[in-house]
């Protein structure tokens, strides 16, 4: 075997990072996720080859190797239509988000670096990646799975909401919780960012999950921008994923209209997504080229979420920028927030309009909301303290294959059958 660059014999572990689309430009929570978890293993050491499709939005992300110890191996690529997804999952008996997902280019890129450089494991970045790690299975790389969200929860939470398309969007939620449970046992180790996630994968499972937070820093910078109104209120999520499509409709149509006549000078400020019809104070971006513009002094974050999962790094980023967050009880589940300290959770219309008008009215509580948020990060999030965690998990599975092979190689020697592969244990 070959490699294109030197390692430095401080390098803990080699890792062929695989993920659905690139880290860059960090647009949206998943990306966010795992652009900094990629820059904090970098920091702490680690050599990182990503493998993704880039579409011509994204950002390739760094070519060569550099400070960081990062590399991006970018898979030029267009994402298939949700139809044609939908026929391919039915065709291939597998869920239409998995089929949406089947990078053979990723695939092949994978099969190429796995025969040329020596990794020591691989890291699939949610479950629609993984079998793009295929190849580098099958040459007995340990694979670790970073499950943001645990997807047949997402699907059946969205079918409950999906009115005349209920039927269609169940029977996807019920193939997709079966292919989950099948994958998580396909790895050597799952990584789930909450502990109530990984309690959900564990039922469906019956195997063992690593718990480890998402990295966020404590502290960034403002928007250098300010937006218009007193408040500007922010709402910020992709709209091609439905949840963020409806919560942004319920914000829209229940909580807006009381809100703008509670508060006439404020203005909401919608990103990621367009509604055809003109609102009263109403301004929609489309797309954000970074996530910073979305988050001026004196803003407002709303997060009206009925259907989630994993943890909303929008809550995060906002508390580094010291903006103060209302959000529903479902977006705030994981995250070790207590409702009145880190943020104010409004389970209802009503409840949202009055926390955003109780704090456009004190903002010295959003200040103490932000910074307990801001310490709440500092105790969980901590980047270094993350890729320690994630460092240990990888190692420990190397090892495992490692002592694995080793057994294997003296018992095929003795002409007996190979012991089977252990099972993961929580770290």
């Amino acid at each position: 075997m070959s490699t294109e660059r030197p390692l430095a014999d401080d390098l803990s572990v080699r890792i062929l990072w695989i993920g659905t689309k690139s880290p860059w430009p960090s647009r949206d929570g998943g990306r966010l996720v795992s652009a900094n978890t990629l820059v904090a293993l970098a920091d702490a050491g680690h050599a990182l080859t990503v493998v993704t499709p880039v579409t011509p939005d994204d950002d390739a992300g760094p070519e060569v190797g550099d400070a960081h110890r990062l590399r991006s191996v970018p898979v030029r690529d267009v994402l298939p239509t949700r139809a044609a997804s939908l026929w391919a999952g039915l065709w291939r008996g597998i869920p239409a988000s998995i089929a949406r997902h089947a990078n053979e280019g990723v695939r092949q890129a994978v099969a190429r670096l796995v025969e040329e450089e020596p990794f020591d494991c691989v890291h699939v970045e949610q479950l629609q990646a993984l079998a793009s790690a295929a190849p580098a299975a099958a040459r007995g790389l340990p694979v670790v799975l970073r499950a943001q969200n645990v997807e047949s929860d997402l699907w059946a939470g969205t079918a409950a909401a999906a009115g005349v398309l209920r039927l269609p969007v169940q029977i996807e939620a019920r193939r997709m919780a079966r292919f989950e449970a099948a994958a998580l046992h396909r790895v050597d180790a799952v990584v789930a960012l909450t502990r109530s996630d990984a309690k959900r994968l564990q039922s469906i499972s019956g195997r063992e999950v690593d718990v480890v937070p998402a990295p966020f820093p404590a502290q960034l910078p403002n928007a250098e921008v300010a937006l218009e109104g007193t408040p500007p209120v922010i709402l910020l999520g992709d709209g091609s994923w439905r949840p963020n499509a409806g919560a942004a409709r319920f914000f829209l149509d229940a909580v807006w209209p009381k809100l703008s006549s509670r508060l006439p000078g404020a203005w909401l400020h919608v990103f990621g997504q367009r509604f055809p019809a003109s609102r009263n104070r109403v301004v929609c971006v489309p797309r954000l080229a970074e996530s910073r513009a979305a988050f001026p002094v004196g803003a407002i974050l709303a997060v009206p979420l009925f259907v989630a999962s994993g943890v909303r790094m929008k809550i995060l980023e906002a508390w580094a920028r010291r903006v103060p967050v209302v959000a529903s009880p479902a977006a705030v589940a994981g995250l070790d927030a207590t409702d009145g300290r880190h943020l104010l959770v409004a389970p209802t219309a009503e409840a949202f309009v009055d926390a955003i008008a109780a704090l456009h009215s004190d903002p010295d509580r959003g200040a103490r909301l932000t910074a307990a948020g801001a310490s709440l990060l500092a105790q969980r999030h901590d980047p270094t303290a993350v890729a320690e965690a994630l460092g240990r998990v990888y190692e420990r599975e190397v090892g495992r294959k490692k002592k694995s092979s080793q057994c294997s190689w003296r018992s095929d020697s003795n002409g007996t059958r190979a012991p089977e592969r252990s099972s993961t244990k929580q770290s």
